[in-house]
């Protein structure tokens, strides 16, 4: 039997919480160039303006077909939270094409060989728009000093970040009551999320 969440049936017009781990529970961002190049992937793939390899060859674009609404990068996993607009297959291409990239380029970096995650990322899809919201708050208060972690979304949330490959509005037009801010740090529903989605 398949592990949770590993066999995909994608469709459109739908919200996913995509996550994955090191192989063994490894660590697979050992400093702040491993982040860096792991964003640096998801930009490549999901801006707006195409951008090219050294040799002048286009990477493949992603934008308009699959959105990131919110991410979290931790030393041993990470969640990524997307909208699937009109394309089935986008999340699967982005996903092989980023940690593909990452694992070759770490490989290289630690002269190591093999897997880095821990099999097929996993990617559950949100049925609810307060599972989608309990989801944002969930990835962005992963790290324990989530307020000054640099590597989630959280900035574009609370601060006014903005970059074309980060898309939060879809989560500003569900918040009707309060702020973000008090969403965030409400503790209702986050033990339950935990128990879920416990990859610490």
């Amino acid at each position: 039997m398949p592990a949770r969440n590993v066999v995909k049936q994608y469709v459109e017009d739908a919200y996913y919480h995509v996550y994955n781990r090191g192989v063994e529970k490894r660590t697979i961002f050992l400093d702040e160039q491993d982040y860096v190049m792991f964003l640096g992937l998801l930009k490549r793939h999901l801006t707006r303006s195409k951008e090219q390899s050294p040799r002048g060859i286009l990477y493949e674009s992603y934008a308009g077909r699959v959105e990131l609404l919110s991410f979290c990068l931790m030393p041993n996993h990470f969640h990524l939270l997307f909208y699937l607009n009109n394309d089935p297959a986008a999340i699967s291409g982005l996903m092989r094409r980023v940690s593909g990239t990452y694992t070759a380029y770490f490989n290289r970096k630690y002269e190591r060989v093999g897997p880095l995650f821990q099999g097929v990322y996993k990617a559950s899809r949100i049925d609810s728009d307060p599972y989608l919201l309990h989801i944002s708050r969930y990835i962005h208060r992963n790290p324990k000093d989530y307020y000054n972690w640099p590597y989630s979304s959280l900035p574009y949330y609370l601060h006014g970040k903005k970059a074309d490959w980060v898309v939060p509005n879809k989560i500003y037009q569900l918040y009707e009551w309060g702020t973000y801010e008090s969403f965030l740090n409400d503790d209702y529903g986050n033990n339950e999320q935990n128990e879920i989605y416990n990859l610490d």
